[in-house]
């Protein structure tokens, strides 16, 4: 199955969901593999919670935009596969470091993240959009 060929929400504002989507993408990766990543000063285990979600949200967000359960596991195994391949990534770099636990919490965000989309908020944008159009 292919992305492109998974039926979507009848989202008025696909495309400005999904190219919001991507830029979430855009920055995951920027985050991940500069040099000089965020910190978060004072706070126990904040690198994990920011990969948790980093990748609770990518996955809620992108199965937000598609209706179907196969679409919202392929996604999730995307979203996984992305998380591991970039802990890969960043033990080659010289300048940052290779973590099983980063995956842990990339998973894990990533699990959320179905959840919660598959048994709560399966069309939070959906909703947003019809309550936004509603009140013109």
């Amino acid at each position: 199955m292919q992305i492109a060929n998974m039926q979507r929400q009848p989202l008025r504002y696909f495309s400005l969901w999904l190219a919001v989507g991507w830029l979430l993408i855009a920055v995951v990766l920027q985050a991940s593999l500069t040099s000089d990543p965020l910190q978060t000063p004072g706070i126990e285990f904040g690198d994990k919670i920011g990969h948790f979600t980093a990748y609770f949200s990518l996955v809620f967000w992108f199965c937000q935009l598609y209706k179907r359960k196969k679409a919202h596991l392929l996604l999730f195994a995307l979203f996984v596969f992305m998380g591991v391949a970039i802990e890969f990534i960043q033990g080659q770099t010289g300048y940052r470091t290779f973590e099983v636990a980063d995956m842990l919490a990339n998973s894990s965000g990533a699990v959320v993240g179905l959840l919660l989309v598959r048994f709560y908020a399966a069309e939070m944008l959906l909703t947003l959009e019809m309550r936004l159009l509603h009140k013109r």
